[in-house]
């Protein structure tokens, strides 16, 4: 019986050979030929069944290992090589994070995607988080309250409030996507606070979403936390036309 998961290395064309070698590669990844775990050939023979050069083999493995995707083990016998990885979430938020700051998307793409996102982090975590879990967003509520907070340390705390929230709903996927983003807009959303002419009054009544959205989530009202993370984005994204 043929086995599915067997790699088909057929031969890339030489020009730009590396980011060939690593399509080669993720194509492979793609189809479920190599899964986490998996060794690639050795370099010598990767870059003969690929007809490029070694340089290009090893120029694509270091790519894909600062991606996280490959890792390499030295030493001799089976542990030794190169083996396809499983991407640690922070290296994927790190990936994403990356990405959303650079492609300056504009403020209402970047509402919306918050908003569908968000408001699934708000319901899960209604349904899902645990006593630990609510008390880690308590905690990033607790500092966003505190009395004379300047919006440097404002921000921080309103970061590390919707990462917990994020983190408490058990999905690691939209937890690492919604991190990213937030995190993307930390730098644009302090100057946006900076900026704000009536900052005291903003941030009183952000807190006080907070506040409401964690309310409702400790009450495990998936519907409500979801409606007003929402009311919340939007109301963000309008009062900080810095971010745009």
């Amino acid at each position: 019986m043929t086995d599915v998961r067997t790699p088909d290395w057929a031969p890339v064309a030489r020009s730009r050979a590396h980011e060939l070698v690593i399509q080669a590669i993720e194509d492979q990844i793609m189809s479920g030929a190599l899964v986490v775990g998996d060794p690639l050939p050795p370099e010598r023979e990767l870059a003969a069944r690929l007809e490029v050069s070694r340089a290009g083999v090893r120029e694509a493995v270091r790519v894909l290992e600062g991606q996280g995707v490959l890792r390499a083990r030295v030493g001799s016998g089976a542990e030794a090589g190169t083996f396809v990885a499983a991407l640690p979430d922070a290296a994927l938020t790190r990936f994403l994070r990356l990405h959303v700051a650079l492609a300056n998307f504009p403020l209402s793409d970047v509402v919306d995607a918050r908003v569908t996102l968000e408001r699934s982090s708000a319901a899960l975590a209604a349904r899902n988080a645990d006593a630990a879990a609510l008390a880690s967003i308590e905690e990033a509520l607790d500092r966003g309250g505190a009395p004379g907070i300047s919006p440097a340390l404002f921000n921080d705390a309103d970061t590390a409030f919707h990462v917990a929230i994020a983190e408490a709903g058990g999905n690691r996927l939209v937890s690492s996507i919604t991190v990213a983003i937030r995190e993307s807009l930390s730098a644009r959303i302090l100057q946006s606070l900076h900026a704000h002419p009536d900052w005291t009054q903003l941030a009183a009544r952000l807190h006080a979403q907070h506040q409401d959205i964690f309310a409702a989530i400790s009450r495990r009202e998936a519907d409500a936390a979801a409606d007003l993370a929402e009311q919340h984005i939007r109301f963000a994204g309008a009062e900080l036309p810095a971010l745009a």
